[in-house]
């Protein structure tokens, strides 16, 4: 589904991403970890299109997304879904009012039939009866849900989350990941994630890749990862000294 070669971003003289490649495979959950600060965000900005590269390829479906621009480059967004890091909620809408946004931008659906898909993506992600709530009078574990439901809403191929459990304990760590896991296995989109969430994310991802140095040094199953004698790798998922350097 999602092909990147040669991905080469700088700010200044700073380079962020250097030569990256990564393929990931349709309807499968692949998941980027790397330090804090490592360029997470930003290669996920690339392949979102919020980003442009300095060079390398991404092609989404087999089309270069990074060439593309207004009307074309926006007929590619729709197939996408965001769930921004922090959840990106709109204060001034209800819960209900931040699902029905993209249907609102992107459909010609009438109003009740708008009314009906945001019900049913509230009741998806197990938030039934919380629509006229403001995202203020949730918990943050309820709206890092509505944050999903909105990002589902449009039935989208591609999916990227942008560490979507950030500021949770770990019981709600798991349960958004479970949350996550659930709502893949029955809409089969394809996921990008990238997160910090270590072990967690062994249990939720079909591929994980290991961002260093604007580099994938290593991806593969959660358990090859987990096995590999790559001292970067090991160093970063059991948390020693100099993997954050």
């Amino acid at each position: 589904m999602i092909r990147v070669e040669g991905l080469r971003k700088s700010f200044g003289r700073q380079a962020v991403l250097r030569d990256l490649d990564l393929e990931v495979a349709t309807g499968s959950i692949t998941v980027i970890i790397g330090r804090s600060g490592g360029g997470k965000s930003v290669f996920l900005k690339h392949l979102i299109g919020l980003m442009r590269p300095d060079s390398g390829r991404i092609e989404v479906g087999g089309v270069d997304f990074g060439r593309l621009r207004g009307r074309a480059l926006d007929e590619v967004r729709k197939r996408y879904g965001v769930v921004f890091q922090g959840g990106a909620l709109f204060d001034s809408l209800t819960c209900a009012g931040n699902v029905a946004f993209p249907l609102r931008e992107r459909t010609r659906l009438s109003r009740a039939e708008v009314a009906t898909r945001v019900r049913e993506g509230l009741e998806r992600v197990g938030l039934a009866g919380i629509g006229d709530k403001y995202p203020e009078e949730v918990s943050g574990g309820m709206r890092k849900r509505v944050a999903i439901a909105r990002a589902l809403v449009t039935e989208p191929e591609i999916v990227f989350f942008d560490e979507p459990t950030t500021g949770l304990d770990p019981v709600l760590v798991n349960t958004i990941h479970r949350l996550i896991q659930d709502l893949h296995r029955t809409s089969r989109f394809t996921a990008v994630m990238v997160s910090h969430e270590i072990p967690e994310v062994f249990d939720l991802a079909d591929r994980v890749g290991m961002l260093h140095e604007g580099r994938i040094v290593e991806i593969g199953p959660p358990a090859a990862i987990q096995g590999s004698s790559n001292p970067i790798v090991q160093q970063f998922i059991r948390g020693e000294p100099g993997a954050d350097q």
